[in-house]
Formats: C-alpha cells, sequence, structure tokens
C-alpha cells in the first residue's frame, strides 16, 4: 500500500502557523501590545477621564477653604460627610427627589422607544425596495443633527400641538430623539437573523408582526439592552431638554436641572455644588461600570458573519 506523504511546503506553512495559533497572538499584536506610543495613549486617556472624577469625590467632602485653596488634597482628617448629608436632606436641591422623575421619564422613553423602533427596524431590514432605503436614510440623517440645532423648532410644534410646558412633549420629544440611533443599530442587527426564520413562521400562519414580536424580537436582546442602556444614560444625563421644555411652573425637575435650579445666581457655594453633582452622577457611573459588557457586545454582535 502506497503512503502518501504531505507537500513539505504545507508541513513548512503549519510550522510556521502554528506558535502564533499558541500563542494566540500574531507577531504583529504582540507589537502592537508592547508599543510605547498605545501605552502612553492609553494613559493619557485615562487621566483626561479620571482627574475630573477624582476632583468630583474629593471635594464632596470638603469646606469651602479646602476646595478653593487645595482641590487636589486629600486630607482624611479635613473630610467630612456633612456636606454630602445636606444636599440629601436640602429642599433647595431635591436631587434625591429629581431621582423619581427621572427614573419615570426614562423607564417611559425606554418603553416607547423600543414599541416605535423595533417594527420600524424590522420593516426596513426586511425590505430590499428603494423607498425603504430612503427612509433608512431618513433616519440615519437624524444621528448628525445636534439636538441643541432644533430646540427652539420643537418649542414651536410643541406649542401648536399643545404640549409645551408638559411632561408628555417632553416625553414625545425624547422619544423622537432617541429613534434614530435604536432604528439604525436595530436594522443592522436584524440583518445578521436568516430570513428563513421569517418565511418558517410564514408558513405556520404568523403574520409579521407577531412574527416580530414573538420571534425576530426576542433574538435582538444584545443590541434591545445596548439601545437601552445608551438611552437611559443619554436621558439620565440630559439637561438642555427637561430645563427649555419644562417651566419651573411645572413643578417637575429631573436630576440635572434640580441642581442647576438650587445654585445662586451671584454666588456659588462649592460645598453644595460638588456634593449634588456626585449624588447625580453616582447612580448613571455605576449603571455604566456594571452594564458597560452589555454595550460593547451588543455594538459589535453581528459584525463579523461566518
Amino acid at each position: 500500500m502506497a503512503v502518501l506523504e504531505a507537500d513539505p511546503r504545507e508541513k513548512k506553512a503549519r510550522s510556521v502557523r502554528t506558535p502564533a495559533a499558541a500563542g494566540g497572538l500574531s507577531q504583529a499584536e504582540r507589537r502592537e501590545a508592547r508599543s510605547p506610543v498605545r501605552w502612553v495613549l492609553l494613559t493619557v486617556l485615562f487621566v483626561v477621564m479620571a482627574v475630573p472624577l477624582y476632583l468630583l469625590v474629593v471635594n464632596s467632602f470638603k469646606s469651602q477653604d479646602d476646595i478653593l485653596n487645595n482641590p487636589f488634597s486629600l486630607v482624611p482628617g479635613r473630610m467630612t460627610f456633612a456636606h454630602l448629608s445636606a444636599a440629601i436632606h436640602s429642599p433647595q436641591y431635591n436631587v434625591i427627589g429629581g431621582y423619581g422623575f427621572t427614573l419615570f421619564l426614562v423607564v417611559a422613553v425606554d418603553v416607547l422607544c423600543i414599541v416605535f423602533a423595533g417594527p420600524a427596524a424590522y420593516a426596513i431590514a426586511r425590505s430590499m425596495k428603494r423607498r425603504t432605503q430612503l427612509v433608512m436614510l431618513y433616519f440615519l440623517a437624524g444621528t448628525f443633527i445636534p439636538g441643541a440645532a432644533v430646540i427652539i423648532p420643537v418649542i414651536y410644534v410643541l406649542r401648536d400641538l399643545g404640549l409645551a410646558n408638559t411632561v408628555t412633549g417632553l416625553i414625545a420629544h425624547d422619544v423622537a430623539s432617541t429613534l434614530p440611533v435604536s432604528i439604525f443599530l436595530f436594522v443592522g442587527f436584524i440583518r445578521t437573523i436568516p430570513v428563513d426564520i421569517d418565511q418558517a413562521a410564514t408558513i405556520d400562519g404568523a403574520g409579521r408582526y407577531r412574527t416580530f414580536w414573538t420571534i425576530i424580537f426576542p433574538l435582538m436582546r444584545p443590541a434591545v439592552v445596548t439601545v437601552l442602556i445608551l438611552n437611559s444614560i443619554g436621558i439620565w444625563n440630559d439637561f438642555i431638554s427637561p430645563q427649555i421644555l419644562l417651566s419651573p411652573s411645572s413643578g417637575h425637575y429631573t436630576v440635572t436641572t434640580a441642581i442647576y435650579a438650587g445654585i445662586s445666581q451671584y454666588s456659588t457655594d462649592m460645598t453644595k455644588v460638588f456634593p449634588n453633582l456626585l449624588l447625580a452622577v453616582a447612580p448613571v457611573v455605576i449603571f455604566f461600570l456594571y452594564m458597560q459588557r452589555h454595550i460593547i457586545s451588543g455594538l459589535t454582535v453581528g459584525a463579523v458573519k461566518g
């Protein structure tokens, strides 16, 4: 019986590939990981992002003089929780009270955004008609328009609809502003789902609407979680929309507008500003740190097919 030997060139190629495969990284990737430029850039980025957070946390427990004279100092013996406690119980700033209204706003906008963006993205992703792609470009154009640039026209539109200075008008504006990015992410994810699933559902007698909500939507969990996280953080940190669309006479304050309402026009007490800012950003920072892996997985899933 004849024994077939492997081509020497194939043996050489395997011997060359084996060390890289065993190490998990190619030589180019290893050189990039050891590159000093990369570490310098990462260090600079870390400092730029960490220093403001450090100043916020440290100065939340200092007196006015220590904040103004030594903002970067960290002296445990001179730090106190009195200012943070005063910020929690202060009726002037009412940041804790703003938690409830802001959370209601986040939930309402997220639910309505999913209800509208999901079916729209499904219709766009499953249709190759030219007019459907034009609709996609229309939504995509909304991502390039700054929100502050349209806030004045929005006021006139809400006034004509009778929704000016109302919570309903603010929710409608926030939903409309979150739809472009949500639809864009949903469309990209739905296109990675095989069309055969839709055809099988049709054979079983399911309509388009039922197919989406019972079959396609559960498969969109990574994209849905990503959209919910991004929208929630954006709404929580938004200041311009609630400040302009809801006047003080409405009696509703979000976390950001509650802080602004308590800051004096002529003088600023840093022992009130820093603790209240810490109370405002702490929930969203903790939320982001806990959910960041879902953001990364939701943005990258479906990027590589095969």
